[in-house]
């Protein structure tokens, strides 16, 4: 199992995300640890670059510049539409974050900055663009990527599938042949992480 965060690992963290301000806007615990795959860009840049080397164990406190995390906010990046693109039946909000197909299936994340009678005003930066972002990490785990895992870009198993299929592997027989002295003294327990 690898020792520190780098390339083609899994890590498993709990953290928590707060703005200049202090305000919370997103988080993690052991419980419910965010999952991702080490140098596939499964998560943002400062925080990516700042992880790596780190141990099971280990916390730090993170400082991510708008660059290295979802980029400047661009006063462009704003559309007024007619109201009546949206179906009468769904209510809209101030703040309300919605999802647009163009024509060709794709898939585009707004959120509703305006509203009157007639028009939606669509914000399509990321609601922390422009934004330091300061997070506070522990690294729960850390395992070997599988092939496939590597391959597609993402996390397919949580800890605790990684686990059991490990187990599932040996019988206790396959360790009678052992002593207690071979075993290093720290362990790592990952049995409370599962994936989102």
């Amino acid at each position: 199992m690898s020792e520190t965060i780098q390339d083609n690992v899994v890590v498993a963290l709990a953290y928590t995300l707060k703005l200049e301000n202090g305000e919370i806007v997103d988080q993690a615990d052991a419980e419910e640890p965010l999952e991702y795959l080490h140098g596939a860009s499964n998560i943002i840049p400062g925080l990516e670059r700042a992880l790596t080397g780190m141990r099971v164990g280990e916390t730090k406190q993170i400082a991510v510049e708008p660059a290295e995390g979802y980029g400047d906010y661009d006063p462009e990046d704003i559309e007024v539409v007619p109201r009546n693109q949206f179906p009468n039946d769904v209510p809209l909000a101030v703040g309300m974050a919605v999802t647009l197909a163009d024509d060709l299936d794709n898939y585009i994340e707004a959120t509703i900055s305006a509203l009157d009678a007639e028009t939606v005003t669509l914000d399509y930066n990321h609601p922390l663009a422009g934004k330091r972002l300061f997070f506070d990490v522990e690294v729960l785990g850390i395992r070997p990527a599988t092939q496939e895992e590597i391959e597609h870009g993402h996390v397919h198993q949580s800890f605790a599938d990684y686990d059991d299929e490990f187990d599932d592997e040996f019988d206790d027989e396959d360790f009678d042949d052992f002593d207690d002295e071979d075993f290093d003294d720290e362990e790592e327990d990952f049995g409370a992480l599962r994936k989102n």
